[in-house]
């Protein structure tokens, strides 16, 4: 089968993520994660977003509290649906986390805990495929191309994925899709 577009890309790992046992993934992610905690972009980052893992994401969870337990601060996006974009939200514990737009785990809107994206050190990227050459496909929004385009170039950008999601190429790369830096698999 010959992928045409990024919907037909979205729709084939989609499928893939499904067909994955819950204990297979799960062991993926941790493997994933180690890697990552073994970066120097990591160790050496003060400031981290990380993304809550969604729908046979990559599981962030222990990432997150493994961050907050080495006296990392860490954010997570908060999605502004009424003008298209991300914030960065400043999280104390896990359990602060509700429902957001999507259905994703979000903090909460409080102004005193936004960042601005030049107070990150690192920041954790989600996506629905990843291709050789670090492209990124997302879920079609373009929150965080968006976002993305926005941090300074120094700031690393390490993109979490399964093997099972990594392609040779994204169809159809526009001027504003962003990629990141590093690509972590298991």
């Amino acid at each position: 089968m010959s992928i045409q577009t990024k919907q037909e890309l979205r729709q084939l790992i989609f499928d893939r993520i499904k067909a994955q046992k819950e204990d297979v993934a799960l062991f993926k992610s941790r493997v994933i994660c180690e890697k990552l905690l073994g970066l120097p972009e990591f160790k050496g980052a003060r400031t981290i977003l990380c993304y809550a893992s969604f729908r046979g994401e990559v599981d962030t969870f222990v990432l997150m509290q493994t961050a907050m337990d080495l006296k990392k601060r860490v954010a997570l996006p908060l999605v502004r649906k009424e003008d298209k974009r991300i914030m960065a939200m400043l999280i104390n514990s896990l359990s602060e986390l509700r429902d957001g737009v999507y259905g994703i785990p979000s903090p909460a809107d409080l102004a005193q805990n936004s960042l601005s994206p030049f107070e990150l050190d690192l920041v954790v990227v989600p996506g629905v495929a990843f291709d050789r050459r670090n492209n990124r496909l997302g879920r079609g929004a373009g929150y965080y191309d968006k976002f993305l385009s926005q941090l300074p170039a120094t700031t690393p950008t390490i993109g979490l994925a399964y093997d099972l999601q990594i392609v040779d190429e994204i169809p159809g790369i526009e001027a504003h899709d962003r990629p990141v830096a590093t690509v972590i698999t298991n």
